[in-house]
């Protein structure tokens, strides 16, 4: 797959897809080799494949439905708003999430941040 604006788009919509309801190797699928992930910005960057793994392995458990809301490419990067509810029986967790990627000439992410706190997270009944 070329590094194009579709293919990029592409790797985002998969990722919101897996972040929701894949496993730990979808998510890892769409990153390249000595990638890096910091989120929320503000923490420790992880930079090797096990950190990464450790950190999507906190949330391929939850039940969880993702929807990208918009998406700004320009070259090899692109910045996106997406929004993540966590089921959690008689609520929900809803939050809204902006993430900053960098991708290869494969459309593979190579760097990702993550913008949000926990004031971005709203608990709200489930629906």
């Amino acid at each position: 797959m070329a590094q194009t604006r579709e293919a990029i788009r592409a790797t985002i919509e998969s990722y919101v897809r897996a972040v929701a309801k894949g496993t730990v190797d979808d998510i890892l699928a769409l990153y390249a080799p000595g990638a890096t992930v910091e989120d929320p910005v503000g923490t420790p960057v992880r930079t090797t494949d096990a950190e990464i793994r450790e950190f999507y392995g906190m949330v391929e458990p939850l039940t969880q439905t993702g929807e990208v809301l918009t998406v700004k490419i320009a070259g090899n990067s692109a910045a996106f708003l997406f929004r993540l509810v966590t089921h959690l029986g008689e609520q929900d967790i809803v939050m809204e999430v902006v993430d900053v990627m960098t991708f290869d000439e494969d459309a593979r992410i190579t760097g990702m941040k993550a913008y949000w706190s926990e004031e971005d997270m709203q608990t709200v009944p489930s629906s």
